[in-house]
């Protein structure tokens, strides 16, 4: 049982998204725990309009290693963590035009890619998606073992398991003033004011808020709009065993999604933090795109959504304390990749946030805890 009239905690995360969740629910084993949303429902932005794919070759060098140690909880979760699986396999299928191709082959010729994505020729391509045009690809790699992603599933596990542990959850509270204190921090929202030893940010897109808030310096998070739509399947196509297919110039993807196809223009469009909603000229962007280098007729979109994609001047992840103060945690900047890596993303930050040492499974796949801290960000030519 929780205490709701409790003001005093070990730790209070800032933000209710995955992130937030899957590390609030480690650390609650050890420590009391709050966590304050701004929105009625966690995962209410990111976290919940991600076309998620675990994948351990998608993303920049410390987000392969967080992924691949990821894995093994994905396809065998702790016991009562969820009643239905995490994932379901898709496979992912990234291809090229005759410009981008030897682009793809060097990629795939990092030794982590290599073992886990083959190449295809055209042809071959072509069998495991035969709506894209012959004339527009010379080649692809896949990654057979990806798999699409239970995101409900996988937050309401954290979810239950943060309340199992005893830690509270608060939405509907925007932090509006942060106050430092001797012995920690005052956090107050709405009229209500909690204090804390540690702070975590995992505010996501206003990540950089909370810490002029706090009075830190921000880390030059910037939030990117990334636009998606529902299509309809043609009947005269069978999709449902097709992989995600990823243009590796980053001008679209798309995948079967409960039959019909979920369509991106592979949109990263400077944003300021907000409730980022579609905008007619991406979705048809999108649109044309698909049906440029696709057979995929396009009559109607279904539906369309956008949500926010944030990141730092290097692309990877930020997780650690604040160098101008031991007790504001940084966790942010997870890009497009936060869904893949958050079960090892959340074991390396409450290791860290109680000043314990890589996790060494995690550090097996060559993850050090230097690649993801925040400090980073401040050296010089960062």
């Amino acid at each position: 049982m929780t205490d709701a009239s409790k003001t005093h905690y070990d730790i209070i995360v800032i933000g209710a998204g995955i992130a937030g969740i899957s590390l609030a629910s480690y650390l609650a084993a050890d420590h009391t725990v709050l966590v304050v949303e701004a929105e009625g429902q966690p995962g209410y932005h990111s976290t919940g309009r991600s076309a998620a794919l675990f994948s351990e070759s998608y993303g920049p060098v410390a987000v392969r290693a967080l992924s691949r140690a990821s894995g093994a909880f994905f396809r065998q979760p702790p016991k009562g963590f969820s009643d239905t699986a995490l994932t379901t396999p898709r496979g992912f299928l990234a291809v090229a035009d005759a410009e981008h191709w030897q682009d793809l082959q060097a990629f795939g010729a990092l030794p982590e890619v290599r073992a886990v994505m083959r190449p295809l020729s055209t042809s071959e391509v072509l069998v495991r998606c035969p709506v894209l045009r012959p004339n527009r690809i010379a080649g692809g790699m896949i990654e057979a073992g990806a798999a699409d992603i239970d995101v409900h599933a996988l937050l309401q596990g954290y979810l239950r398991r943060l309340r199992a542990a005893g830690g509270r959850l608060a939405s509907g509270l925007r932090v509006e003033h942060i106050e430092r204190t001797a012995s920690g921090w005052i956090v107050r929202s709405a009229g209500q004011a909690h204090s804390c030893r540690v702070i975590i940010n995992a505010a996501g897109a206003w990540a950089d808020d909370i810490a002029a808030k706090a009075g830190l310096t921000p880390i030059g998070l910037q939030p990117k709009r990334r636009t998606a739509a529902l299509v309809d399947t043609p009947p005269s196509i069978s999709a449902a065993n097709w992989p995600l297919v990823y243009d590796c110039a980053e001008h679209f993807y798309f995948k079967p999604d409960a039959g019909n196809i979920l369509i991106s223009p592979g949109d990263e469009t400077p944003s300021e933090p907000t409730d980022a909603q579609p905008e007619e000229l991406d979705v048809a962007i999108a649109v044309d795109r698909i049906m440029t280098a696709t057979t995929i007729p396009i009559s109607r979109i279904r539906s369309r959504w956008a949500g926010l994609r944030s990141f730092v001047s290097d692309g990877e992840p930020v997780a650690g304390y604040d160098p101008g103060d031991d007790g504001f945690f940084w966790l942010a900047g997870q890009g497009g990749y936060g869904i893949q890596t958050a079960p090892a993303l959340a074991r390396l930050a409450a290791a860290m946030v109680d000043h314990q040492p890589v996790p060494e499974d995690i550090a097996s796949f060559g993850l050090v805890a230097g690649q993801v801290a925040p400090g980073r960000l401040h050296e010089p030519g960062a």
